[in-house]
């Protein structure tokens, strides 16, 4: 790797961003601008126009702003946008460190030294790159729980020394070895461990008797309509039904029944090789960007050689739902949820008891799903609701330009998913569930990311981070910009209120990006102030009070003058699309989670690849590695390197956050 731009989160977010859609689907961009040039422009032009006619543009601001600030669901004074070493946090709240990568899970866990690294100790230490974050409550409380997080992807010229030289003002980096190899694969994941709020800080409980490491090396079990499929085997499971591990878990979800789903994105990077010539996987695998080869895995491990083992990247793709009460329970991949490059299972009980997830595939011009249970959840009977993923129905969205959308079905034998395009089973459908969505005529969006449901207001807000591939020709209703480098957060209200309904209405609620340059068409309310506006959602979260909270991946010094965040997002009323900046971090960061607990009084973040990149900030000016870090947060010693964290935030005396 010879440039600022070959690290590894690089070229996976560029290979997870290329776009391996080459369908003639109707992009969201072209739907949002006919429904715009139909509806929007007709309705927005003629009211400005009546109302500018006796009223002045200022006053007109000027009012909409105080109304606007009044409103808000929000209380808290607004932390500055801007880069630096460290993080912040909104005045009168703390942010208090809870774990680090390598921090022991377990009582007898070794200490972390970053010197002397092994797989066999980052096996029972806190992971890489925490991305979710989920709790689950025990006893009811939100002061006593279990932590559920998953661990995205490593950084090796962040996390080993040695690794990285320069040669004439030019980074190489040497091979991983092994033992290297062993240890990325030991901290991906996940980490299940037991926390206490004692004094009002939180601590983790090292002898709790659920903690659980969950890694690429975790023995898994396949379940549902594909499971057991020729498709799905190899030659060191020639059932289809048994896996060794999970990888590049980004989002997830907590279900109704407490148990923890981890998604499964980009997995496209960790394979390498060619498959055999003329081999019948080839055109699935190029709809999802196989092989890649970001990781050397498959230098060291056959599995992950496609000439080698051509069926593997098939058991890659899928939701896991692990039981975290039992740390000896074996984790399953349900295949009833798809396959392909999810971004979070959010979850929510529908009307009629049955349970609905929300989708997303994060790539760009991919597509927005749900999925919706066959049986119902039994809130008094945890063991009834173990199998629900295994029964139901998954859906993909098609968005019209009359601000209607539909849910279309994925299943075999219906419309054009029939043996004569490819799909005998419905196994095949959910193999290659990329393809079928192809050809039922989904939405092309601008990548998909979290996608939450809110059950206070009935409303599904879905996270669109951005597609600067989109050309002019191809915005649509629900994409409504061209090169779209700040993405825009799309609200859904489904027939009725019913989470499980077929249809609905949609609206865009905020097009992102810096309001005062007129040419990034963002949509924030006049209260936004200048700290306020951001780009490129991912992450979200809703509270206990319905209220929005959002989560950014891709704002740089150079973009957008500030790193990512969490912002507050009004939803409704005279504030709607009013944001304000509660927490950010330091250079080179992506924001993950948010998560706030039952009773609001306290938000979980996750800070992931700290210290990443560093040439596009005035305050280093060159990219950061390992013996030069652009900071060194959030130990601020020599001798550590960065380290990604959970951060607990709590307000300083207690009480509900932002209320």
């Amino acid at each position: 790797m010879t440039s600022d731009r070959t690290f590894r989160t690089s070229m996976l977010e560029e290979a997870a961003g290329e776009g391996h859609n080459t369908t003639a689907n109707a992009t969201m961009g072209e739907i949002i601008a006919a429904r715009f040039s139909r509806r929007g422009f007709l309705k927005g032009a003629l009211a400005v126009s009546a109302i500018s006619a006796t009223v002045s543009p200022l006053a007109l601001a000027t009012a909409q702003k105080a109304q606007a600030a009044s409103a808000s669901a929000f209380s808290f004074t607004e932390v500055a946008a801007g880069v630096d070493e460290n993080h912040h946090i909104a005045e009168g709240y703390d942010a208090d460190i809870l774990l680090r990568w390598g921090d022991k899970l377990f009582a007898d866990a070794p200490e972390f030294d970053p010197a002397n690294q092994t797989a066999e100790a980052q096996a029972r230490q806190f992971g890489y790159n925490n991305d979710y974050v989920g709790f689950i409550p025990l006893d009811g409380s939100s002061e006593r729980g279990l932590l559920v997080v998953n661990h995205e992807y490593t950084n090796p010229h962040l996390m080993f020394p040695g690794l990285v030289t320069v040669v004439e003002g030019k980074i190489e980096q040497k091979p991983l070895s092994k033992a290297q190899v062993d240890i990325e694969m030991a901290a991906h994941g996940g980490t299940i461990v037991e926390i206490v709020k004692e004094g009002g800080k939180w601590r983790p409980v090292l002898d709790g008797t659920m903690n659980r490491r969950i890694t690429v090396n975790t023995a898994m079990e396949l379940t549902g309509p594909a499971a057991g499929h020729d498709r799905l085997k190899t030659s060191a499971d020639p059932t289809g039904t048994k896996v060794i591990g999970t990888l590049n878990n980004c989002a997830g979800g907590v279900t109704p029944w407490g148990t923890y789903v981890m998604a499964e994105e980009n997995f496209h990077g960790y394979f390498s090789g060619s498959l055999p010539e003329g081999h019948k996987e080839a055109a699935n695998y190029k709809r999802y960007g196989v092989p890649e080869g970001a990781y050397e895995w498959a230098a060291h491990y056959d599995r992950f050689d496609l000439a080698k083992e051509p069926n593997e990247p098939n058991r890659f793709g899928w939701i896991v739902e692990v039981d975290a009460f039992d740390p000896n329970a074996t984790p399953k991949k349900r295949t009833a949820l798809g396959r392909f490059k999810h971004e979070g299972a959010e979850s929510i009980v529908a009307k009629d008891g049955r349970v609905v997830f929300y989708l997303g595939d994060d790539e760009r011009f991919d597509y927005v799903y749900k999925f919706v249970t066959a049986g119902t959840f039994k809130a008094d009977d945890r063991a009834a609701n173990m199998n629900l993923l295994d029964e139901g129905t998954l859906y993909v969205a098609k968005f019209a330009e009359d601000g209607r959308f539909a849910w279309l079905p994925l299943v075999q034998g219906e419309g054009p998913l029939t043996a004569e395009n490819g799909f005998a089973s419905q196994a095949d459908v959910l193999i290659e569930t990329r393809r079928a969505a192809d050809l039922v005529g989904a939405t092309k969006m601008d990548r998909p990311e979290d996608i939450q449901p809110n059950g206070v207001n009935g409303k599904v807000y879905v996270m669109l981070t951005n597609n600067t591939k989109r050309k002019a020709e191809q915005v649509d209703a629900a994409n409504p910009r061209a090169s779209n480098a700040f993405g825009h957060i799309i609200e859904l209200s489904e027939t009725d209120g019913d989470f499980a309904a077929t249809a609905g209405t949609w609206e865009v609620m905020l097009k992102c990006g810096d309001p005062s340059v007129a040419d990034v068409g963002a949509t924030f309310s006049t209260a936004t102030t200048a700290n306020g506006w951001f780009g490129m959602p991912d992450n979200c979260a809703v509270d206990a009070d319905g209220r929005l909270w959002v989560a950014t991946d891709g704002n740089s010094p150079k973009a957008t003058g500030r790193t990512d965040g969490i912002w507050a997002v009004d939803t409704e009323g005279e504030a709607r699309a009013t944001s304000k900046l509660f927490f950010r971090v330091p250079v080179g960061a992506e924001m993950c989670g948010p998560l706030l607990l039952p009773d609001m009084q306290t938000m979980f973040v996750a800070v992931q690849h700290p210290g990443d990149g560093g040439d596009d900030w005035a305050g280093f000016g060159r990219v950061s590695y390992y013996e030069d870090l652009s900071t060194r947060w959030p130990d601020f010693k020599d001798d550590m390197p960065v380290r990604p964290a959970v951060v607990a935030i709590t307000r300083q005396g207690g009480g509900k956050i932002a209320v």
